[in-house]
Formats: structure tokens, sequence, C-alpha cells
């Protein structure tokens, strides 16, 4: 049978077209890569070297009432700015993600990024990489609504994803880790793999950008070498039983917290949340001597790796990180809960690594970081990625997936977020007329809530 020359020219034109347009989608993710790494460069070093450096330099009562100060500006800037927008960050990523006709509005971007720097700025116990996430979407989500001749053929959510990766990428300086959470985060069980292209090249160029600025400096540097052995794999899964457990604890906390957080009453929530973070200091204060309870904890996981500490500390500091958490999140705060399950499960990993005694808790607190983070968001690739990245050695990705794995099975169906699905349907990920606006996707649950 001969194949009529007017059907292979056809084929020829449609082949190049598509070509053409998929190095469009590329360069414009490229794009968003870029601005997103200018924005993360920015408002780290406004929250960090402009407000919270400062903060830890201020007497001990400040450092305890601050946060308060932060929630209420926060709760002002929300209201008068962003016109009554909630505290959501990392969450209005994955609405939009499953809801097309839920938008990313520029005002509430200003509106929320204002209160996350008031937030985070003040010392509030949450991570940077929700606005971060929030700040990358918002920013692809335009420019694909800019440009929709490029995108006609491309599926909605494409430079969303690919922006939301970028900014995870940017901030843990992390480029894999960012665009496998902006993929796998969606979903508790499945990928949205047809946006992998797009979110790689975005994330590599949102980090380049950031550490042009910021530097290159490991986020969790490790010394020394990884020696493995079967106790030491038993001992991970042990651990990542255990961190699933504590994980789905800590969710549970974080669902009641956000349940408080879209109260009638923000203002009060704000002070009564403020109230109890400024408790919750003291008592850190009393049991470590150090200001463990505000800010993001990155000086916590130096902290932990002290083979010195006694289990009984280590858990103390885990349960009041947690507690502050939740009520940073209850009383409206804007940040991320990304890095508050890192500094979770360093602190488990620390406890199990002690009670196993080992010297040397290296192993056992990024283990104990692949397994909290990877249950608490149901990631657990990017998790294991994520170690990987942050601390330079890959001999930490056998043990981290033995503990993602004993900690996803502990987990459950639960998560630190409402807006995950069950599954990713095979016609979302490739644009057919189920994943088209106003069609629900059936398997999934009903949203509930403003999470934070």
């Amino acid at each position: 049978m001969t194949i009529p020359r007017w059907f292979t020219e056809q084929r020829r034109i449609e082949l190049k077209t598509f070509a053409a347009r998929s190095r469009q989608v590329v360069l414009a993710a490229a794009a968003v890569g870029a601005l997103t790494g200018l924005f993360v460069a920015g408002f780290e070093r406004l929250v960090v070297t402009g407000a919270f450096d400062h903060v830890l330099e201020a007497p001990l009562w400040a450092i305890a009432v601050l946060p308060m100060f932060g929630l209420l500006a926060s709760f002002l800037l929300r209201r008068f700015v962003g016109g009554g927008v909630s505290s959501a960050s990392a969450d209005e990523y994955l609405r939009s993600f499953h809801e097309p006709d839920h938008s990313l509005g520029l005002r509430a971007a200003v509106a929320r990024t204002l209160a996350a720097v008031a937030t985070l700025g003040a010392g509030g116990p949450m991570g940077l990489e929700g606005p971060s996430l929030y700040g990358g979407a918002t920013i692809g989500y335009h420019l694909q609504r800019r440009f929709p001749r490029v995108f006609r053929d491309a599926d909605r959510r494409v430079l969303l994803v690919a922006g939301a990766g970028a900014g995870v990428a940017a901030i843990f300086k992390a480029p894999a880790t960012g665009a496998v959470f902006a993929l796998e985060v969606p979903y508790h069980d499945d990928l949205a793999r047809s946006m992998l292209l797009p979110a790689l090249v975005s994330s590599a160029c949102s980090y380049l950008v950031f550490v042009a600025i910021n530097g290159t400096s490991p986020l969790f540097p490790v010394s020394g070498t990884l020696g493995l052995s079967y106790r030491d794999l038993i001992g991970a899964a042990v651990l990542g039983a255990v961190a699933g457990l504590g994980a789905r604890a800590f969710a549970w906390m974080l669902r009641r917290a956000k349940a408080i957080g879209a109260s009638d009453r923000p203002a009060l929530a704000a002070i009564a949340a403020g109230l109890v973070i400024a408790a919750l200091f003291v008592i850190g204060r009393g049991l470590t001597g150090e200001s463990l309870i505000v800010g993001p904890g990155y000086e916590v996981l130096s902290w932990a790796t002290d083979p010195g500490r006694s289990i009984g500390i280590l858990l103390a500091v885990l349960v009041l990180r947690c507690l502050a958490t939740s009520a940073t999140v209850a009383g409206g705060g804007v940040g991320g809960l990304f890095i508050p399950l890192v500094v979770a499960g360093a602190l488990s990993g620390a406890a199990v690594g002690g009670a196993v005694h080992r010297g040397d808790l290296t192993l056992f607190i990024v283990v104990g970081v692949a397994a909290f983070l990877g249950a608490g968001y149901r990631v657990p690739l990017a998790a294991v990625m994520f170690v990987a990245e942050t601390t330079g050695r890959p001999s930490f990705i056998v043990p981290g997936l033995i503990a993602a794995v004993a900690a996803e099975l502990m987990m459950g169906s639960s998560s630190v977020t409402d807006y995950q699905r069950t599954t990713a349907l095979a016609a979302a990920d490739i644009g057919s007329p189920e994943a088209s606006p106003g069609r629900p996707d059936p398997a999934s649950p009903p949203s509930t809530g403003e999470p934070t």
C-alpha cells in the first residue's frame, strides 16, 4: 500500500511544528528558572541577612516574643495587602495544579511573600522553601498565560510545575531534588511524569542563578567517610518505622493547627500562638542553653550531631520544635513545612543513633531526614535525592531508601497537606479531555479548609 504524498508532507510539517514548540517550551522553562532563582536569592537575603540574623543578636526576652509580632504582621499584610488571602504557600501550588479554575494572583503573591518575610524574619519556626516554591509556581503560572500560543498543545501546568521545582532547587541548592519534589508532591503515590524535562531545565537554571548570587556552600556539610554494615541497614529500617510514626503524629498536629488558623479570629489566634512559641522557647532555652526553637532550624542539625546529647534532650527538642511549628501554622504564619520535617527527621535519627551506641551519628541523622521528610510529604524519591544532593554522599542512598520505604508504610494515607490526590490519571499527564478545565479528577477527595 502506497502512502499518499500529501499525508507524509502533512506529518512532516506537524513534526516540525511540534519540535519548534517543544524548544520554545524548554526555553520558557529556562526563563522561569532564571527569574525564580533571582526571586529566591532576594527572598533569602531579605529573611536571613536582613532580619533573622539580627533577631538572634537581640536579648533573650526579645527573641521569645518577636515571633508573635511576626504573626501579627503576617495577618495584617494578608488582610490589607492581599485582601484577606490565606496563609497557604506550597498548598497554593497543589490547588492550582489540581484545580484548573484556581489562579495564583499577583496581589496574593505579594502579600504572602511579605507575610513570609515577617513570619520567618521574626523567628517563626518554619522553612523558606514554601514561599520559594509558591513564588516560582506563580512566576511560571503567569508566564505560561502570557504566551498562550506557545503552550496551546502543552499541559496547562507545565510552567507551574517548572517554577515550583525551581523554587525548591534554588533554596536548597539541589536542582534534582527541586524537579522531583515538584513532580512527586501533587500525588500520594505517583508522579506528574510528562513535565519532567521542563522541570529539570527550570531547576537547573534556578540553581545556577541562585548560587551565582549567594554562593555554592553546601546546605548540610558532611565530613568523613561512611562504612555500611548490616547493623546500619537494620537500624535504617527501624529508624524508618519510627520516623513514619513520628511524621504521622506531626501531620495530625499540623492539620489541627490549620483548622485553628482558618478560624474567624485570626488576630487572637496569632497572639495566642505567639505566646505559645515564647513559652516553648523558654523551655527549650532552659533545657539546651541555646535558641533552637526559633528560626528555620538549620542550627539544630549541627547541634544534633554531637554524640554527647542524651536521647531525652533530643526527643524533647523534637517535641518542642514540632509544637512550635504547629503553633506558627495555627497563628497564620507563612512558611514551609519541608525544613521542619527535615529537622524532625534529624533529631529522630540522632536519638535512634544514640540508642544503638553509634559514635558517629551522621548516617542516622541523614537517614532520619530521608524517612521523616519522605513520609510527611509522601515524597520518598525527593527525600532520598535531597539527602544525596545536600550532603554530597551518594552512599547514603541505600540506607535512605530503606528508611524511606519503611516510613512510607507506617505513614498510611496521612500527609501534611490535604491537597494531594491518590494517583495521577494517565489522561491528566498527556493533556486529554479528561484533564481539561472543569472536569474534576474522580480519584480526588474533596478539599477542605485553607491549609498552610
